[in-house]
């Protein structure tokens, strides 16, 4: 039975140790310099991500969200609207998605604007929103605690459990 815990075990980490998705593109790229802004923002990851809980903002030089609207993932892309920007300077892709191996993966990609736009920026991050839903749209750490304390008890029981009918032979 011991054994059997520690091959358990070891698949278990041999599966937690692969690689997750990595973002490959986006729309703007990474580091470029545009004169107009995108309809939508997108980043695309180098495999399929998981519909769940997936986060993407745009933050412009400003400090202030030019995202709007729903975040969709579609096969390997994120996505969400932005619509027509406002200063000029640098604005910031920020990312959190879930991979295809249910692990979180999140980032930034960053783009220039070089010519002022007349759009309206919306709230500044982390800030209450006008709804009042306060929603970021991310996973609660409390997700991840509870998930960690459910798979440690049950190693620690297989390791236990196996340990005691050893002893019976």
């Amino acid at each position: 039975m011991t054994l059997l815990a520690a091959l358990f075990a070891a698949a278990f980490a041999a599966g937690t140790a692969g690689a997750h998705s990595g973002a490959v593109s986006s729309v703007p790229e990474d580091g470029s310099t545009v004169e107009v802004g995108p309809a939508r923002a997108s980043v695309t990851f180098n495999e399929e991500l998981q519909k769940t809980f997936p986060s993407l903002t745009v933050v412009g030089p400003d400090g202030r969200l030019w995202s709007k609207g729903e975040v969709l993932v579609e096969g390997p892309t994120v996505s969400v609207e932005v619509g027509e920007l406002g200063p000029v300077g640098e604005y910031t892709l920020a990312f959190r998605v879930t991979s295809a191996d249910g692990h979180p993966v999140s980032g930034t990609r960053h783009f220039t604007l070089s010519k002022e736009g007349t759009g309206t920026a919306g709230a500044k991050p982390g800030a209450d929103s006008a709804d009042g839903d306060g929603d970021s749209g991310g996973v609660p750490v409390w997700v991840f605690v509870a998930g960690g304390v459910v798979l440690f008890g049950a190693g620690l029981a297989v390791a236990l459990l196996g340990g005691r009918s050893g002893r019976k032979k």
